[in-house]
């Protein structure tokens, strides 16, 4: 059960990396105004999205239900682990939705600005610091 957690939180660790980067991507990619720069971002933000960040989701994901559906006897009265799957809901929401947002700039279609996207970059942060503590401290 080591090697799955290992593999989890390397997983977990290069989708973040990419949670946090799509994001900064988006902020660039609002913000430049000639062709070729908006055709690298597109780029970038694709290879970025389908390259790294589904694949380490991906694994997240499946290796994280592994290790919860292995050891639900333990982690049923394990509040903690209750609480960070709860935050856990809405990252994968936020996950998606850049997904959504990488649509809109393949059609040229946003409308948002940079302003937007520098905030829109910090919600996953929040959760992290959230994650961290829950799985380290573990409150209740």
């Amino acid at each position: 059960m080591l090697w799955i957690k290992a593999f989890h939180i390397i997983s977990v660790v290069t989708w973040f990396a990419a949670l946090f980067y799509l994001p900064r991507l988006f902020v660039y990619h609002s913000m430049s105004d000639d062709k070729t720069s908006v055709e690298r971002f597109k780029v970038m933000e694709r290879k970025l999205y389908r390259g790294i960040m589904m694949p380490s989701f991906i694994l997240a994901t499946v290796l994280g239900a592994w290790m919860v559906v292995d050891g639900w006897a333990i982690y049923q009265s394990q509040y903690w682990l209750h609480a960070k799957l709860a935050l856990i809901v809405p990252l994968i929401g936020y996950h998606f939705y850049c997904g959504h947002l990488l649509q809109v700039f393949k059609r040229d279609e946003n409308t948002r600005s940079n302003v937007f996207y520098r905030w829109f970059n910090e919600f996953p942060v929040l959760i992290l610091v959230a994650v961290v503590i829950l799985v380290v401290v573990k409150p209740f």
